[in-house]
């Protein structure tokens, strides 16, 4: 089906700028969330559902934390318990770690917004406000959680200050 028959054609050019501007950091966000592979699903699956409903989507005041919730909830009904640890494919026997190999289990253990928190702004340096908006809580409660799940991994990396 052509895009012209499905939505207007200033719609198609509000959801490609919307998309342009947002993608990119929806994937992230949710690839801190459920973890990489899943992390790809669920943003494919939330662009997915916002063209169908961009009427409505655009509407929203945060479209992007609505899709991040959207797809990290239709994640987890699709997996269940098996999302309770996100995988993260860089233990010792990965071919080409891209960070330190006991890094992802030690951020298995943190809870999902410590994990979300200090992926977001340690690994895809995201600032305290651009998450708060994401999460829909305030910048304190970023902060918060920022330092908890460092505080987390560097213990149990065994890192000192």
């Amino acid at each position: 089906m052509r895009s012209d028959e499905t939505q207007p054609v200033s719609s198609l050019a509000g959801f490609e700028v919307f998309v342009a501007a947002h993608e990119c950091r929806l994937r992230q966000a949710l690839t801190a969330a459920v973890g990489v592979e899943r992390g790809r699903e669920a943003a494919a699956d939330a662009f997915a559902y916002a063209w169908e409903h961009w009427d409505r989507v655009a509407g929203m005041a945060n479209p992007a934390g609505y899709l991040f919730v959207l797809g990290r909830e239709r994640q987890r009904r699709r997996f269940g318990s098996r999302l309770a640890r996100p995988v993260f494919d860089v233990g010792p026997d990965h071919p080409d770690p891209w960070c330190e190999p006991a890094l992802a289990a030690q951020l298995a253990r943190l809870s999902d917004r410590e994990r979300l928190v200090v992926m977001l702004v340690n690994g895809f340096e995201w600032s305290l406000s651009e998450v708060a908006e994401l999460m829909g809580v305030s910048k304190s409660t970023v902060q918060t959680h920022a330092e908890r799940g460092m505080q987390k991994l560097r213990a149990g990396m065994g890192v000192t200050a």
